[in-house]
């Protein structure tokens, strides 16, 4: 099996038509604030001082001021604009990093399935979360062919029921909303044609700046005229839960400032509020923890897995069933901030997984 890598990578054009890569500078930049020195900097990266000081000034002759300042006895450092495109390029990497590794993984998985001239991968389309890309790495790790694709949850649920794949990714909240959200995906799920796959527990909730400066303490604060809010796209479970969440409050969405905004990814939300372009996002903990964020818990859900029970002990989807149960897998899952695998595996019939009884 082959694997893509897909990454961002930002081009500084002035306009005289001059070009320089401010990825490419990113990291010399980086190694400066850390050493002090262009030359340690350089001799880290590989790079001639000649070398590396020619990539500098390339990128200052196209922004138009200098990226390191230095004084005698205190060596260099970054100057403002310097960190500026230090952080530009933090921010392209952070705010798009799992969308490009949603990317990369259906670009490998078709091409992979192409070379291999058969139709034996595991297909599978699921509303993205973190316990699903340590599932899809631990499959490509086993050299399981797979054939991923990451789509809302409603949409994932009415492939499985068209026959497009083989595991159908899905989550719901435990609660007041269960019943409300369970009816979404009813009409595409056949009790005796299918059955659910307990992935995890999780819990999903308010992202605030570290410290919470704006005193945020629940979703009523989304309505206040002094707070931006970052939204899921619309058709996402997430999103969906939000509605319901906001209904119940009577707050109409139409007040909430960028409430209209659409991220693809539970970190590109964590991301753009970690950028202070938002004041407050919703999502699941790890992309919190991850961007340096305070969470607020709001709800714990299920996530499940739906496909056809009848082929449940054919190969590839007995070979995921078995990957549920290993230690490892279990292990890289429960590192999640906020994630309970516990019930991973559990097999659930369609009414009472819908129902929340996982017992």
């Amino acid at each position: 099996m082959i694997r893509v890598e897909c990454d961002a990578h930002l081009v500084v054009r002035d306009v005289d038509g001059r070009s320089a890569s401010l990825t490419d500078v990113a990291p010399l930049l980086e190694l400066v604030a850390e050493t002090g020195s262009i030359a340690q900097a350089a001799q880290a990266k590989g790079l001639s001082y000649r070398h590396a000081w020619g990539l500098l000034r390339a990128l200052e002759a196209c922004v138009g001021g200098a990226l390191i300042e230095t004084a005698r006895g205190k060596g260099s450092t970054l100057s403002d604009l310097g960190r500026a495109v230090l952080d530009a390029q933090r921010l392209a990497r952070t705010r798009l990093d799992a969308n490009l590794r949603a990317l990369a993984a259906e670009v490998a998985s078709d091409l992979n399935r192409r070379l291999a001239r058969h139709g034996g991968a595991l297909r599978i389309h699921a509303s993205h979360g973190y316990a699903v890309a340590a599932l899809v790495a631990a499959l490509v790790d086993a050299g399981t062919p797979l054939d991923i694709k990451y789509r809302e949850s409603v949409e994932a649920v009415r492939a499985l029921a068209r026959g497009e794949c083989d595991l159908a990714g899905f989550h719901l909240p435990r609660g007041a909303f269960r019943e409300e959200c369970a009816q979404i995906y009813r009409p595409w799920l056949d009790d005796a044609r299918h059955v659910l796959i307990h992935l995890t527990r999780r819990k999903q909730g308010l992202f605030v700046p570290r410290g919470n400066p704006k005193r945020i303490e629940g979703l009523s604060d989304l309505a206040r005229d002094d707070v931006r809010f970052v939204n899921r796209q619309p058709g996402s479970g997430t999103r969906m839960l939000l509605e319901l969440a906001l209904r119940e409050l009577g707050i109409d969405p139409a007040r909430i400032n960028g409430y209209a905004s659409a991220e693809l990814t539970h970190s590109a939300i964590a991301a753009f509020v970690a950028s202070g372009m938002a004041d407050l996002g919703f999502g699941v903990q790890p992309a919190a923890h991850h961007f340096g964020l305070d969470f607020i818990p709001v709800v714990d859900e299920d996530y499940y897995f739906a496909c056809e029970r009848a082929r449940l002990g054919e190969a590839p989807l007995a070979d995921a069933l078995a990957l549920f149960a290993d230690a490892r897998y279990r292990e890289r899952v429960e590192r999640l901030d906020g994630y309970d695998p516990a019930a991973c595996g559990t097999l659930v019939g369609v009414a009472a997984g819908l129902a929340g009884d996982i017992a």
